[in-house]
C-alpha cells in the first residue's frame, strides 16, 4: 500500500558527551522528565502526526534501545495499518554495514523504504527534546513543490557554530548551508529534520554511496551538493520549545524547565499539552511523601518514596529519599537511593546509583555533577 508520509529515526549515536550515561546505552535511550526516555518526544511526535509507518535506526549500544522500542506499542505504531521496524547494521555481500553517516544509515535502508512505497520521507534525530506534529511542514513541502524541506529555528549566536546554519532568500528557499561553521554569518539553525520527495532522495543517496571522497552525512554533503545543483530546498520555522540534550548540561537544564510553570511550551503537565508524549509505564506502586518530608517544586513519579528535603528535583521511578536527606536543583534518575543525610545540589544522580548516607554531591549552576554511584563521572 503507498503511503504518503513515513518516518526514519536517526537513533544510532554514541552520544560521548553524555559520559556514564551513554557507556552502556544509546543516548536515545537516557532517562528524561521523571517518567521518559529522550526517544520518546520523537516517537510521540510522528504518532500525534498520524504517521503509520516508522523506522527506527539504531546501532551504538542498541540492545536496551531496541527492546524498549520493540514493536512501537507504547506510542500505538502497532497497529493492523502501522509498523515500527528496528533497523540496525547488517552484514550484506558487500561485507559489514556498520553505517558511516547520517546519509549512509538510511542509505542502506533503501529496500524497507522501498518497500512502504513513499511519497516522502521524513528523517528525524532520535535525541532532541520537543513536542510537536509534522504536518505543517508537510504542506509547507508540498506548497513549495520542495525535494527537500528543513526544519529550523533561530539561536543564539553564541551557539551557532554547533549547529547546521542556513540562509534563505525571501521565499523561505536555502540559499547557503554551512555545517558547524566557526565563523557564523546567521543564526537560523537546522534542527536536524528533514521532509525528503523520496524519488529525489533516493537518486542523491545512490549517488553520494559511489562517491568516496563523501563522508556519506546530510549536513555535509548531501545538502551542500544539492545547493550546488540547485535542487528545491526550503526552510520550515519551528515555533515552541526544542532542546538538543547532549551534554550533561543541557540534559540537566532541560530537565529543570520542565519545573517552570510559566513556560507553557514546555508544558508536558495537564491537559493544556496539545501534543502528549508517550511512554512506558513501570507500574509502579504509588508514590509516597513522608509526613517530615519537604517537597518544593518538584516534579515527582511513581514509586518514588520521599523522606527527606527536596527542592526543584526532577525524581523519576522508584527513587528513594532518606530522611535527613537535603537534594535541590537535581535530576534523579530511575532506582537512584538517596541516604540519610545525604546533600546533593546541582546534579544528575544516575539509574540505581547510591549516594551513600551522610555523603555530599554538590555542584554548581554552571558545572552540574554527574554522580553514578562509583564516583564522580
Amino acid at each position: 500500500m503507498k503511503n504518503e508520509l513515513i518516518a526514519m529515526i536517526l537513533a544510532g549515536g554514541k552520544g560521548t558527551r553524555l559520559q556514564a550515561l551513554t557507556r552502556k546505552h544509546a543516548k536515545p535511550a537516557v532517562f528524561f522528565g521523571g517518567k521518559y526516555r529522550i526517544i520518546d518526544f520523537v516517537l510521540s511526535n510522528c504518532a500525534n502526526s498520524g504517521i503509520r509507518h516508522v523506522g527506527a535506526i539504531t546501532q551504538y549500544e542498541n540492545s536496551s534501545l531496541n527492546n524498549y522500542i520493540g514493536s512501537g506499542r507504547h506510542w500505538g505504531l502497532n497497529g493492523i495499518n502501522s509498523s515500527t521496524a528496528l533497523l540496525s547494521p547488517r552484514q550484506t555481500e558487500e561485507g559489514n554495514a556498520w553505517f558511516k553517516g547520517t546519509a549512509d544509515a538510511i542509505y542502506e535502508n533503501i529496500d524497507y523504504i522501498d518497500s512502504l512505497d513513499p511519497e516522502y520521507v521524513l528523517i528525524l534525530s532520535g535525541d532532541h527534546i520537543y513536542s510537536t506534529t509534522y504536518d505543517a511542514m508537510l504542506e509547507c513541502h508540498k506548497k513549495n513543490e520542495a525535494d527537500c524541506t528543513i526544519s529550523v529555528l533561530e539561536v543564539p549566536m553564541e551557539e551557532a557554530s554547533r549547529f547546521g546554519i542556513l540562509e534563505t532568500d525571501e521565499t523561505g528557499r536555502v540559499t547557503e548551508f554551512k555545517e558547524k561553521p566557526k565563523q557564523p554569518k546567521s543564526n537560523l539553525a537546522s534542527m536536524g529534520v528533514y521532509i525528503f520527495t523520496w524519488k529525489v532522495l533516493k537518486a542523491l543517496l545512490i549517488r553520494d554511496a559511489k562517491n568516496e571522497a563523501s563522508s556519506h552525512d546530510f549536513g555535509h554533503d548531501v545538502i551542500p551538493y544539492m545547493l550546488t545543483h540547485r535542487r528545491r530546498i526550503f526552510t520550515h520555522r519551528f515555533k515552541g520549545y526544542w532542546k538538543d540534550v547532549g551534554t550533561i548540561a543541557s540534559l540537566h537544564s532541560a530537565n529543570m524547565d520542565l519545573l517552570e510553570s510559566g513556560n507553557p511550551e514546555m508544558n508536558l503537565l495537564g491537559t493544556s499539552n496539545r501534543f502528549p508524549v508517550y511512554s512506558e509505564d513501570t507500574h509502579s506502586v504509588p508514590q509516597f511523601i513522608g509526613k517530615n518530608a519537604v517537597v518544593k517544586n518538584c516534579l515527582i513519579n511513581q514509586g518514588a518514596i520521599v523522606l527527606g528535603h527536596v527542592e526543584r528535583c526532577v525524581v523519576s521511578s522508584d527513587v528513594y529519599v532518606d530522611e535527613g536527606a537535603i537534594v535541590k536543583s537535581t535530576v534523579l534518575m530511575p532506582g537512584c537511593h538517596i541516604g540519610k543525610g545525604a546533600h546533593v545540589e546541582y546534579a544528575i544522580v544516575g539509574p540505581d546509583a547510591t549516594v551513600t548516607k551522610d555523603d555530599q554531591v554538590i555542584g554548581k549552576e554552571d558545572n552540574i555533577t554527574l554522580y553514578t554511584g562509583k564516583g564522580k563521572a
